[in-house]
């Protein structure tokens, strides 16, 4: 393994670890070098499809974008996938290997560790330089014994670390200072340098601040990076703030997604937000769907607990509503499960074994299997005549009277998808038609004012320029080995 590595672990989540990552990628790919990413073990419920038909987590997709390679099962060996509050879905390598309680959890991940390194040594093998990302905290000791995600990985590797403190939050001395206090003398000698992300303002005012912080701590200061507001033409991740990053306050055509409790793929709304004709309204716990042109229902990792959550909220009484004055619904993956008159999951693939009633909007019915589908698709939408790109990631098979009219065909032949007679109800599997430039101008009504991909590419250009214009990226590489 000759490949240099270097890894960046957070004083909390959301600090910006992930951004950091990807426009590094992208600013040392443009040197020349072979990078590529890595994140031991992730958690989100934001997933990305592989090409070898596997899952990673959203961030290391957009990481492995950023270098210029496609995304890999070894980029992310461990994704775990919240269903409840207490357990996840656990895949490893790309595949589910089941479902743990956060307790049964912290005695699996020792058994993780050589699947985790293994991995990194794959990755490791095609690269000049790995960039590493941990996952949330670098100090959360009590969950120390038998890490894999931040210092069990790092220490396991031999691979230096850089923290990176979110100013933005407030307190970033007590968080890296703190930090550095909390952990143990081992792990805090892996630390080599850090990052002070998300400064607004006049940075000159923060120079003595970095200056203590090194004095304090003795590692490196690596930069003072701005808030870098382009972000929200990104994949996110994790949902924090979602609605803040996405919304839209204009736009001739107004969307509404209910945000529910186990949100899954929710990225996929990311080109509905930045689109200039499109109003993207993310609906939260205790508000009403408002009036709008049309409703989505999103993806979920746990259809049945969210049904009953989307119940609570009062939003199936508006949904009728919506419906009934001539406003269209689109049910994506478990959105399209909901929308049905049943969904049974009697092997219990997603929480306790049962069955519902669904929001009955679709004459279909849903049984959940224990097998996954994954894989990217393209094709034409039956409901527009136009082609899309996109990519299912599911369990469970959906059949029923709608069923005949389905809204997808694939380029295979197979069908996908229903669509109620009068045609303002539809649902189907496939993720990320609104990422696909026809699909988005079908749906909106009027020409799509972006093109999104290229979007993509160019914030991904923009964020290597911001890196490099505040980071010290020549001590980066000088610290990775």
């Amino acid at each position: 393994m000759t490949a240099r590595a270097l890894m960046f672990q957070g004083t909390g989540s959301d600090v910006g670890k992930s951004l950091i990552v990807a426009g590094l990628c992208r600013g040392f790919a443009r040197r020349g070098l072979r990078v590529r990413p890595f994140k031991p073990q992730n958690m989100s419920n934001n997933a990305a499809v592989t090409d070898n038909g596997g899952e990673i987590g959203r961030a290391q997709a957009l990481q492995a974008r950023a270098c210029g390679v496609p995304p890999s099962v070894h980029m992310n060996p461990v994704l775990l996938k919240p269903q409840s509050e207490v357990g996840a879905q656990v895949v490893v390598q790309g595949r589910v290997i089941g479902n743990a309680r956060a307790r049964e959890y912290q005695a699996l991940k020792p058994k993780l560790l050589p699947a985790v390194l293994e991995s990194y040594a794959r990755i490791a093998a095609e690269a000049d330089l790995v960039l590493i990302e941990g996952a949330g905290s670098a100090a959360e000791i009590n969950l120390r014994e038998g890490d894999i995600a931040n210092m069990g990985f790092a220490r396991a590797a031999k691979c230096p670390v850089a923290l990176v403190g979110d100013i933005d939050r407030g307190g970033i001395f007590a968080q890296i200072l703190g930090t550095k206090a909390a952990l143990a003398p081992d792990d805090a000698a892996t630390i080599v340098g850090f990052i002070v992300n998300k400064f607004r303002g006049d940075a000159s005012l923060f120079a003595d601040g970095m200056a203590t912080i090194a004095q304090r701590t003795g590692w490196r200061a690596l930069g003072l990076l701005p808030f870098f507001a382009q972000a929200a033409r990104l994949p996110a991740e994790d949902a924090f703030g979602v609605g803040a990053l996405k919304e839209r306050a204009n736009g001739r055509v107004t969307i509404a997604v209910p945000m529910l409790a186990r949100i899954a793929n929710f990225d996929e709304f990311d080109p509905l937000g930045i689109e200039p004709g499109a109003q993207l309204v993310f609906v939260r716990a205790g508000e009403p769907l408002p009036i709008a042109d049309l409703v989505i229902l999103p993806g979920s990792k746990a259809t049945i607990a969210d049904l009953a959550f989307f119940q609570e909220q009062g939003w199936h009484l508006d949904l009728l509503g919506h419906v009934r004055r001539g406003g269209r619904v689109l049910g994506v993956c478990g959105g399209y499960q909901m929308l049905g008159k049943r969904v049974a999951d009697p092997l219990g693939v997603e929480g306790p074994a049962g069955a519902a009633e669904g929001l009955g909007l679709l004459d279909v019915e849903t049984e959940l299997t224990g097998e996954k589908t994954l894989r990217e698709v393209e094709g034409e939408c039956l409901a527009n005549a136009e082609p899309f790109r996109g990519y299912e990631m599911h369990v469970g098979r959906t059949a029923g009277p709608d069923c005949a009219r389905p809204l997808l065909r694939f380029a295979d032949g197979r069908l996908d998808g229903a669509t109620s007679p009068g045609g303002l109800v539809a649902g189907g599997y496939v993720h990320g038609l609104f990422a696909d430039d026809r699909q988005r101008t079908a749906w909106l009504g009027a020409r799509s004012e972006i093109a999104y991909e290229a979007t993509v590419e160019r914030t991904l250009d923009e964020l290597a320029d911001h890196c490099a214009a505040h980071l010290d990226l020549d001590a980066i590489l000088k610290l990775a080995r």
